[in-house]
């Protein structure tokens, strides 16, 4: 069974660009690749486009952005309207049976934020839905028990407290399949109110010039994972 990585969003694109480097590096290397977007993000519809019809096109986005790093990678975007995803159990439990149906060995997420309700609810949702799918909760959650680290990504909106920690090398191949990956996505190539291209594309470098390699992307943990253990020889 090859290695699956999990990116747990709040809408269609954010983990797309905060990990999609890592993402497109590991589907070279064989990975299995599975994003996942707890509401669509279809309020971003653009001037003439209803909110109904840029659903369907962004879930399609998704899967074209899946597609473009290999076969048999998936897109699971959930039923929530964008802007009004609830931090309750129930979506909790639909998380952590993801988790358990993939077993991913890591998974990505959203750093707190104070710009955007989405995106930290799924700060929230998604360490509880880790817990819920390691440990045994009778019938609540569907599926075998399976633990995976979460790592936060790094996103312009959500920037406070953010403290890179984690520096992930982003192979050449590896970027070059992801800056092709992520122009299927209308907002990411459009948006008249963010660079949205430019920024991600241009901090890979960044991180990358850091880490001394040529691309990164980078990821905060919570202290408690601060841990460098050294073992006498």
């Amino acid at each position: 069974m090859s290695k699956v990585i999990m990116a747990i969003g709040a809408h269609i694109g954010d983990m797309e660009l905060t990990v999609g480097g890592v993402l497109a590096t590991e589907a070279l290397k064989g990975a299995k690749i599975v994003t996942v977007a707890l509401t669509a993000g279809e309020r971003g519809n653009p001037k003439g486009v209803s909110q109904e019809d840029y659903r369907k096109q962004k879930v399609a986005e998704a899967k074209a952005f899946v597609d473009t790093l290999g076969p048999n990678n998936e897109a699971i975007v959930f039923e929530y309207r964008d802007g009004e995803l609830p931090n309750n159990e129930e979506v909790r439990i639909q998380v952590a049976e993801l988790i358990r149906k993939y077993k991913p060995s890591v998974i990505y997420t959203h750093w707190k934020s104070t710009m955007h309700k989405d995106h930290n609810n799924t700060h929230l949702i998604v360490p509880e839905a880790q817990f819920f799918a390691g440990i045994d909760v009778g019938e609540k959650v569907k599926g075998e028990r399976h633990y995976a680290p979460v790592y936060f990504a790094e996103n312009w909106e959500d920037a406070d407290d953010y403290v890179p920690y984690i520096y992930t090398e982003v192979s050449i191949e590896g970027y070059q399949l992801w800056c092709e990956a992520i122009r299927k996505h209308w907002f990411i190539m459009n948006s008249s109110s963010f660079k949205y291209y430019d920024y991600y594309t241009h901090l890979a470098r960044v991180r990358g010039c850091l880490a001394n390699v040529m691309y990164a992307q980078t990821f905060a943990v919570y202290d408690r994972q601060k841990r460098i253990i050294q073992k006498q020889s």
